[in-house]
């Protein structure tokens, strides 16, 4: 694959001096060109793996295109390889990250980000959707994981039986939206371009205020609070916070619909635990979101002693052999140490979750798979008359579920909280 994507280089742009695949879970090139005596730093954006994307590559390419010639700061496009499916984008300078910026200078660069928001805000989405650019973009989510279902999914059915029930009145708001936003670089002064574009259709412009308050939970972008007056004061508009905490919580929901059948049925080359991770953590943002919804408080939630089992022993030796190396062998640590964990709390918390599902159904399903079908089946049945008490059933569901993805205090099964509204 590296030699086709060399190959494409030399022959459109120029002589290839270097190019290295990025070690992460899509396929990702960085080259350096040489092009009229210049050397181009580039990006080659390859095509997900482990799930084809609500929206074709080709879609992000072109959407990246449009705005980059309507002055929106977004990397060049250089053109489109068919083997492997890939476009190829200026690789931009800059840090994806605050680390080692003061208050302050964070607090400049988001302000520069928002104000980039305003005007990609402001576009007129005609020529865009002329262009081929689509519209919503949660039933193109919901699309794809009603095709490629593989389980059954209980908490996904309940939230979007929810979404359903709950619709929200935009008022008609819409704009070209970049959805998955808070992805850029920047020089600790301003933004150099804004990044990540699989997501960008249009919709509501407040899905773009709203998507990135989790993503804040490891970036840190400062208070949102300022920066929803500072998009205020630039745009003349007040935000909506109810609109924006319902898009919060449709976006939380983003992952499982992505990753659902990836989780099932893992492709090759598919980043098993990276995919766990982000849909076990997200899915506590989601009913987080519903409990704050619903006035419903959550409790802690207890989780059982560890058993020492006959596979301890092999079971520690593996993990300690995966502790170092490449990226893939980090994989299969990361996994090694989900499966350990299993082996010491699993089979204890797939017994309490069984155990909570017999004052609801009436009965106790005998295994976890009859406990997912029958949970599924009610509540696509229930109507939302049951809202009050599934909130805190899911929410000690999905705590065991996250604590079993590595050892406890482990990066992996650290939740981190969103900021208050």
């Amino acid at each position: 694959m590296d030699d086709l994507v060399r190959d494409w280089l030399a022959e459109h742009i120029g002589p290839v001096i270097r190019l290295e695949r990025q070690a992460r879970w899509r396929p990702v090139w960085f080259a350096d060109v040489e092009r009229d005596g210049e050397t181009l730093g580039l990006c080659v954006r390859g095509d997900r793996t482990d799930y084809p994307g609500i929206f074709p590559l080709e879609h992000e390419m072109l959407v990246q295109r449009l705005l980059h010639e309507h002055g929106i700061r977004v990397p060049a496009v250089h053109g489109w390889l068919d083997d492997p499916r890939a476009f190829v984008i200026d690789r931009v300078p800059g840090q994806p990250d605050f680390s080692g910026c003061t208050p302050e200078q964070r607090d400049a660069v988001m302000d520069d980000y928002i104000a980039i928001l305003a005007e990609v805000h402001a576009l007129d989405v005609a020529p865009f959707e002329a262009a081929g650019v689509r519209r919503d973009g949660m039933a193109a989510y919901e699309r794809w994981y009603r095709s490629s279902k593989k389980r059954p999914d209980p908490f996904l059915e309940f939230c979007l039986g929810w979404l359903r029930r709950h619709p929200l009145d935009t008022g008609g708001r819409e704009s070209v939206v970049v959805w998955d936003s808070g992805q850029f670089h920047h020089d600790g002064k301003r933004v150099a371009a804004v990044l990540d574009l699989e997501l960008a259709h249009i919709g509501d412009p407040l899905m773009d205020l709203a998507a990135f308050r989790m993503r804040d939970t490891i970036v840190g972008y400062g208070d949102f609070r300022r920066m929803y007056a500072t998009y205020e004061a630039l745009t003349g508009t007040p935000v909506d916070l109810a609109a924006l905490q319902h898009h919060h919580f449709a976006f939380t929901l983003s992952n499982q619909l992505a990753f659902h059948s990836a989780l099932a049925d893992p492709p090759p080359g598919s980043d098993y635990m990276t995919n766990l991770q982000w849909c076990n953590e997200t899915n506590l943002f989601a009913v987080e979101a519903l409990a704050e919804f619903l006035g419903v408080e959550l409790a802690p939630v207890d989780l059982p002693e560890a058993e020492v089992s006959a596979a301890a022993v092999p079971g520690a030796h593996l993990v300690a052999a995966l502790r170092s190396g490449d990226y893939e062998q980090r994989r299969l640590f990361r996994l090694a140490r989900h499966l350990r964990r299993f082996d010491e709390i699993g089979r204890a918390c797939a017994e309490a979750d069984l155990d909570d599902l017999a004052p609801l159904l009436g009965r106790r399903p005998a295994t976890w798979q009859e406990g997912d079908a029958a949970l599924e089946e009610f509540v696509r049945t229930d109507d939302g008359r049951s809202d009050e008490a599934l909130v805190p059933l899911f929410h000690r569901r999905l705590w065991r579920a996250h604590q079993l993805m590595g050892p406890a205090g482990s990066a992996m099964t650290t939740h981190h909280r969103l900021q208050p509204w």
